[in-house]
């Protein structure tokens, strides 16, 4: 009997985790036919993900290392967004990054892109140029650090 329903919590907890995969997936996929980037967290898809609040943070990660072209034009960078972006500007939309934590450069201004607040978007370049991985890395280490325990709004 107890080997039913451990395989059962078990298929259930994996079910649930890749439905909640594949949601993210498809929504990230919506948000990709957007026009600009400072319009992702406006888009009904946008908001459905944000609205998750901070659950969804670590499935989102798994979106982050996804280097699939978007039509999504980010002004600050002058270039498109790829849909790891897109799910690094959500992340960031839910809650913020410490930027120097998880990028090693830190930005007290933030006059770079006016009318955009998706501040990651100026990090991308540093992102890019240190790695993806060890920019995911980094923020999953905050995600689970003692530090973000404390801060954190639920």
């Amino acid at each position: 009997m107890k080997k039913l329903l451990l395989t059962i919590l078990i298929f259930t907890f994996n079910f649930g985790f890749s439905q909640t995969k594949t949601e993210i997936d498809l929504l990230l996929n919506e948000i990709a036919k957007t026009k600009v980037s400072k319009e992702i967290a406006k888009t009904e898809p946008g908001k459905k993900l944000i609205n998750y609040s901070l659950k969804i943070l670590p499935a989102l990660t798994e979106f982050f290392t996804d280097t699939a072209e978007t039509n999504v034009k980010s002004e600050c960078i002058e270039r498109n967004l790829n849909k790891g972006e897109i799910a690094i500007i959500v992340a960031d939309r839910i809650e913020s990054m410490p930027y120097f934590r998880v990028t090693g450069i830190q930005n007290c201004l933030f006059t770079f892109c006016e009318k955009n607040l998706n501040y990651i978007e100026y990090y991308f370049p540093a992102i890019k140029r240190d790695g993806i991985e060890n920019f995911k890395s980094k923020y999953i280490a905050w995600l689970k650090s003692e530090e973000r325990t404390k801060l954190k709004r639920t």
